[in-house]
């Protein structure tokens, strides 16, 4: 395969002044596009219509013309399949909407399409987002672009391995309890988690409501804060979209504003950007079973961050192991619930035998689900049943003030929380757990911040003796995106991490 398009421009504000100046056209840029995605053997994408994205393109195309353009207009991205779409199928991955399209747009896709991004379609992900290795999609397993025999992490795994194998340079993804910083630190790339409330979910298929947040994955941290700006902002149409962040407005002007002010802060001394800033490392996050690859990659991260200037500062999150089951009792009764709509009835697949009511939806449910959502189904039931929801549903979402009180306590002896986003790089595609609960547990540096609703991101910091990608996790306060964008930045100028292309060394 020939190289990508893409690959000729080191970001999106690159790109998007090429657009501008006339060097390329939305067209061009997607035609490329669509060939790449129809010559790709990695199964990023679920549903691919290039009639839609060429009239999107040539729309782009006359915004530009116009003079009208925003950074984003012209430039090809894509969705992953949670989010609702006029035109493409809308399948989360699952049998169970095998062909469902949808008759509006999510509100996150309204808002790029309004920026002038053209979509080339929707992206593979686990079963309903419930997964942390992208291989319970109905539609196959997704393949690691720097390495085809290893999953790119989940659930947002098509978003991230399509962008790392060049198919498209930024993408939606969700996040419920890691899924957008890991598939971001298996494949080599940035990804945001913003504050829970900040970016609609108004045509988010639900898969746990209280902790379900959209986010960009992209390349580098400035490429996420260019979808960023875009997606944030309230939404009437979501009873949890936040109109306000702490005094300010819910707007993209308000993460920008605050990425350039730390920014400039940086800028003020050259030497010793970050001096001043305190980094939180919690014990607990480099005293469990992380390998020797990803913890090396991770202390020389720390190192260079000192090397800027900022300083360490022993932190403890000491509920953090309380975090796996807490999450998995939560979300899965959040799961229980809003799934029970698809019953063959008013949504989603209808089996073909039946006998009254009861074995349809029974079947319908049965042959339409797979079996890891099955799992949470049954789990979700079972904790909230009678006799039981004091005991495990209450007694979790107590434990969940808990933690989130644990961050609160340590945001304020740090300025960002620095760790781990996984254990180890990514898993082979046919890892076999007897212990089907064992990759729950690879989410335990990442489940917590889902829990208090915090800002998280993925960086990338360093590679295995496998040649595989190493992420980096920075945790902030609430409504600080911009900063942790901003730090983000500061170690990626420093550093070329993210700059390494799959396939290369």
């Amino acid at each position: 395969m020939t190289m990508s398009l893409f690959n000729e421009f080191s970001d999106l504000t690159v790109l998007g002044q090429a657009l501008r100046a006339g060097t390329i056209s939305a067209r061009e840029l997607a035609q490329d596009a669509l060939q790449r995605v129809a010559q790709s053997d990695i199964n990023a994408f679920t549903h691919v219509d290039a009639d839609l994205t060429l009239a999107q393109a040539d729309a782009a195309d006359a915004l530009l013309a116009s003079g009208q353009a925003t950074a984003l207009t012209g430039i090809p991205i894509a969705h992953k399949d949670v989010f609702v779409t006029k035109g493409w199928r809308t399948t989360a991955g699952s049998k169970m909407l095998e062909n469902y399209v949808s008759p509006f747009d999510a509100t996150v896709v309204e808002q790029l399409l309004a920026a002038g991004a053209v979509s080339l379609g929707k992206l593979n992900c686990d079963e309903f987002a419930m997964g942390s290795d992208s291989t319970t999609s109905y539609f196959g397993a997704i393949k690691n672009p720097w390495d085809h025999s290893r999953t790119p992490g989940g659930s947002s795994g098509g978003s991230a391995a399509a962008i790392a194998a060049g198919l498209v340079m930024a993408a939606t993804a969700s996040d419920t309890g890691g899924s957008i910083r890991q598939p971001a630190a298996h494949c080599g790339l940035t990804g945001l988690k913003p504050t829970y409330g900040t970016i609609s979910r108004f045509g988010v298929i639900a898969y746990a409501s209280s902790l379900d947040q959209a986010g960009p994955i992209a390349r580098s941290a400035r490429d996420v804060l260019a979808m960023l700006q875009h997606m944030v902002g309230f939404d009437a149409n979501d009873p949890t979209s936040l109109a306000l962040c702490g005094d300010q407005k819910n707007d993209g002007a308000r993460i920008t504003e605050q990425f350039n002010q730390h920014s400039t802060q940086f800028d003020a001394n050259a030497a010793q950007p970050l001096k001043g800033l305190r980094i939180g490392l919690p014990k607990e996050f480099f005293a469990g079973n992380i390998d020797a690859d990803s913890a090396a990659a991770i202390e020389q991260a720390i190192q260079l961050y000192e090397s800027l200037g900022a300083t360490r500062v022993d932190i403890s999150l000491p509920l953090t192991q309380q975090a796996v089951p807490t999450y998995y009792v939560i979300t899965p009764a959040e799961a229980s619930s809003n799934l029970s709509r698809f019953d063959g009835v008013r949504f989603g697949h209808r089996a073909a035998e039946y006998t009254d009511l009861e074995s349809m939806i029974s079947n319908s449910r049965a042959e339409g689900f797979g079996v890891e959502v099955i799992r949470r189904i049954l789990t979700g039931t079972y904790v909230l049943s009678e006799g039981y929801y004091d005991a495990y549903y209450l007694q979790a979402q107590r434990v969940r003030r808990l933690i989130a009180n644990d961050f609160r306590t340590a945001l304020e002896q740090c300025d960002v929380i620095l760790g781990p986003v996984a254990p180890r790089t990514a898993q082979r595609l046919d890892h076999q757990d007897d212990d089907p609960t064992a990759d729950w547990r690879n989410d335990v540096y990442t489940l917590g911040v889902n829990l208090a609703g915090l800002p998280a991101m993925s960086t990338p910091c360093g590679f295995s003796s496998q040649n595989m990608p190493i992420g980096l996790q920075l945790i902030g306060n609430y409504f600080n995106e911009g900063q942790l964008l901003a730090i983000a930045d500061r170690f990626q100028q420093h550093s070329d991490w993210h700059q390494r292309i799959a396939g290369t060394k």
